[in-house]
């Protein structure tokens, strides 16, 4: 079965890659880490769990491929500095965090206390945890640390606040996925549709 892009699907994948863009001159530099506290990973959670695993993938590669070809789309900066410096690891994982959050989210049904608790931990393991299986490792190439001295300066310092970005996350995503499911923010025709018009 071919994937089709929409029209819509597309905007509004530019809408969000703007947002990560926007998103990213909000940080704080803590001095004794070459790591940010950001909230792009917030806004890359928001994104895969939002516009679903395509569209999620799309937008926020959009970011990282403009800025690829010199256009200073993070932080006002593009290019190998950005991409191969110490936080490049973090940035190459923010696709495939937004790809999994998508296809996970997307099956998680209900309103309740139980569906916020599975969505959050879908945002911790993918939307944060994940970007440090990428970031530590790089952090500890580009910057010449040990594993320890790469733990301590881009992960340990940051969990808190990542789990605390999920819960903000988990509580927008589940109003929002109930107000506008994916298929009407992408255009997508829900599965049992497609079905029938086939028929």
């Amino acid at each position: 079965m071919k994937t089709v892009l929409s029209m819509r699907g597309i905007v509004f994948s530019a809408l969000f890659a703007a947002l990560l863009i926007a998103s990213s001159y909000v940080n704080l530099h803590l001095g004794f880490s070459p790591v940010p506290i950001t909230i792009e990973n917030l806004v890359v959670m928001l994104t895969g769990a939002i516009l679903g695993p395509l569209y999620g993938f799309l937008s926020v590669s959009l970011v990282i491929v403009l800025s690829v070809i010199g256009i200073p789309t993070l932080h006002g900066s593009s290019g190998a500095a950005l991409l191969l410096g110490p936080t490049g690891g973090f940035i190459w994982a923010y696709p495939f965090a937004a790809l999994f959050i998508g296809l996970i989210v997307q099956r998680i049904k209900g309103r309740s206390a139980a569906s916020i608790a599975l969505i959050w931990l879908t945002l911790e393991l993918f939307g944060s945890l994940l970007l440090y299986v990428f970031g530590v490792p790089w952090l500890a190439h580009s910057a010449n640390l040990t594993w320890q001295q790469a733990m301590a300066l881009g992960c340990y310092p940051f969990l808190a606040g990542d789990a605390v970005k999920a819960v903000i996350a988990a509580i927008i995503i589940l109003p929002v996925r109930n107000a506008f499911p994916i298929s009407r923010i992408t255009g997508a025709r829900p599965a049992r549709q497609q079905s029938a018009t086939r028929r």
